[in-house]
């Protein structure tokens, strides 16, 4: 009788057991993957104030033969154009993680620059402002090391928020415009690198 139980209990234990590791495996197979760009990890989700935003597309920033960052785009929805980003109402986020050692006023310069050379004069002009801002949040923090990471975020209501090192750097940038000319560093008609708008837009990684 005992040893009947026994039998009974081991089953069903089994059977539970089967249970649990089939349910964590369905979990699993249901978690979407992240991407991983030169060893830089890119969850397929993140949450941004109390919305998730999925990653577009990730890639890395070549310059000639070396490579400078990873880089990866996040938003409520799948878009391939700065008019369809723009589009979008809720959050987004650019993230920007070096892969080798840069003097952070150099890339302020460089941001300055790219953000000019997609944005026609008068726009830009507007902007003069939040772009001299911009260049002394990078002066300020001198370097940037290989590994370390800053990110651009667009919050309706509030706008442009700059988190270096994950320090956020100052109030934000109200200009609603001000997100959409830094995205054209990467995305407008004139790109930093080809390769990296197509990945960052979701057309190659």
């Amino acid at each position: 009788m005992s040893e009947r139980f026994f039998c009974r209990g081991a089953a069903a234990w089994a059977l539970a057991a089967s249970l649990l590791c089939g349910a964590a495996a369905a979990q699993a197979q249901g978690s979407p993957p992240s991407l991983t760009i030169q060893g830089v990890s890119y969850p397929s989700t993140i949450q941004s104030r109390g919305k998730t935003l999925e990653l577009n597309g990730a890639g890395t920033r070549y310059k000639a033969i070396f490579k400078v960052y990873t880089a990866g785009l996040y938003l409520e929805k799948p878009a391939r154009n700065l008019q369809e980003i723009e589009a979008l109402k809720g959050p987004k986020r650019i993230s920007v993680t070096m892969l080798r050692d840069i003097d952070s006023a150099e890339l302020g310069k460089l941001f300055a620059r790219g953000m000019e050379d997609n944005m026609e004069r008068a726009a830009f002009s507007k902007l003069i402002p939040g772009v001299i801002r911009m260049s002394d949040i990078f002066t300020q923090n001198k370097k940037l090391l290989a590994g370390e990471n800053f990110t651009v975020d667009w919050i309706p209501g509030q706008g442009t928020l700059v988190t270096v090192k994950g320090q956020l750097q100052g109030e934000p940038f109200k200009e609603p415009e001000f997100f959409m000319a830094l995205l054209g560093i990467w995305l407008g008609p004139h790109p930093a690198d080809e390769q990296l708008k197509k990945a960052l837009l979701g057309e190659s990684s």
